[in-house]
């Protein structure tokens, strides 16, 4: 049987809150840990019925960043929906959101801007 690892690094200032989020994979191409500012891992358990997480993100991240990452995770898991279930109604209803979420958050942000 072929195994493959993952590696996820994550150093904590005194705080504990991440400064740094590195992660590695063995089957991986770029042969070296890839830096992120924030990390989403969801693992089904099928015993309990229950997702557990685990969601980090670095004191760096910014907040449109924070936006844009969970537009694209909302769409990615829309695309993975619909590769597992075919459920075309319910993916078109999970991009839908996803992009209505986005767009507000845009207009919050400019919101905010002009007043600054």
């Amino acid at each position: 049987m072929l195994k493959s690892t993952i590696t996820i690094d994550v150093a904590l200032d005194d705080s504990r809150v991440p400064e740094s989020i590195e992660w590695n994979a063995t089957e991986g191409t770029s042969g070296r840990p890839q830096q992120a500012k924030a990390m989403m891992l969801s693992l089904w358990d099928s015993a309990e019925k229950t997702a557990l997480r685990i969601d980090l993100w670095t004191n760096k991240m910014m907040v449109d960043e924070m936006a844009d990452f969970y537009y694209q995770t909302i769409m990615t898991m829309a695309d993975t929906l619909n590769r597992a279930t075919k459920q075309t109604e319910l993916v078109d209803d999970m991009k839908a959101f996803a992009k209505e979420f986005y767009r507000k958050f845009q207009e919050q942000q400019l919101k905010e801007n002009k007043a600054d």
